[in-house]
């Protein structure tokens, strides 16, 4: 596949096609896993969303970015919901960092 990145969303099939990435298929470009279901009243905490990622991606291809849908939602559940993305993206460099810190 030539392109620069890919969303897959698949937050209603448990992950099952991003496991696939995890097992070993070798794809050199960026991935965005869609982290949750945007039309869904329950918004995954920052420390969910990054949990459940790294343990089906490899950290080095992954990026997060919002659901373009964020725009048919309401302004107060889009706020909170890109806040926790941007948390969650914090975190995971965070602990990134610290893990490349211990390997030196």
């Amino acid at each position: 596949m030539d392109a620069d990145i890919i969303t897959i969303e698949n937050a209603h099939s448990n992950e099952k096609l991003l496991l696939v990435f995890h097992e070993g298929v070798n794809y050199g470009a960026g991935i965005v896993p869609g982290v949750y279901d945007i039309h869904s009243l329950i918004i995954p905490s920052a420390k969910e969303i990054v949990n459940r990622t790294i343990e089906m991606l490899t950290t080095n291809i992954l990026w997060f970015n919002p659901n373009f849908v964020f725009k048919t939602c309401e302004h107060t559940g889009v706020k909170c919901a890109l806040k926790i993305m941007v948390l969650a993206a914090e975190l995971l460099r965070t602990e990134l960092a610290h893990a490349k810190k211990e390997k030196v």
